[in-house]
């Protein structure tokens, strides 16, 4: 099989290693195939994919989407470093409002599902960082949303001190500004 999937703490976030063929030209990988993470029991359909330039320091999230147009992602980074981060903002989830972080790199080719129901955001570790993420719905800035990435009640522990955060993000909400409505 050409994927090791990696179950998580929280439900459903899922970290999978692809398998790396590599030889004196370079390397191969897959990087999706639909029948392996359906036997894996992700069974989403993706339609969109997007890619982000990043320089160190560059934090970007915490977003998520709103239903009905939730998205679920798969995060991959094809150059550079991420700390990869994942909220849990399912209403009734045992895990409610704890996050996950983890490091994605182009040397361990991991990448993270995160599934609906989770924001995500991430931080570039190195000068520049290539990530690349499926969405299993189409962007609508309508139902675009987000929670501060400093938000005292989630407390992500990030690796960086002093991150580099758009104005959009800066002006997000915080979690007790938002949570009737989630």
């Amino acid at each position: 099989m050409p994927f090791s999937f990696q179950w998580l703490e929280i439900p459903d976030l899922v970290l999978i290693t692809p398998r790396v063929f590599p030889d004196e030209r370079g390397f191969f990988l897959e990087s999706y195939k639909r029948s392996d993470f359906a036997a894996n029991g992700i069974e989403v359909f993706f339609l969109q994919d997007n890619h982000s330039r990043s320089s160190r320091g560059v934090l970007r999230g915490l977003h998520f989407q709103r239903p009905p147009k939730a998205q679920a992602k798969l995060v991959r980074v094809v150059r550079g470093a991420v700390w990869d981060v994942a909220v849990d903002l399912r209403r009734g989830s045992p895990t409610y409002l704890r996050w996950l972080g983890v490091e994605l790199n182009e040397e361990n080719n991991a990448m993270l599902f995160v599934p609906e129901g989770f924001a995500h955001g991430f931080v570039a570790l190195s000068d520049e960082t290539l990530l690349l993420y499926k969405c299993s719905a189409e962007y609508d800035s309508a139902l675009d949303a987000g929670v501060r990435w400093n938000d005292p009640t989630i407390a992500v522990r990030w690796p960086i001190e002093r991150p580099r955060v758009s104005a959009k993000d800066e002006a997000l909400p915080l979690l007790a500004e938002i949570e009737g409505v989630l």
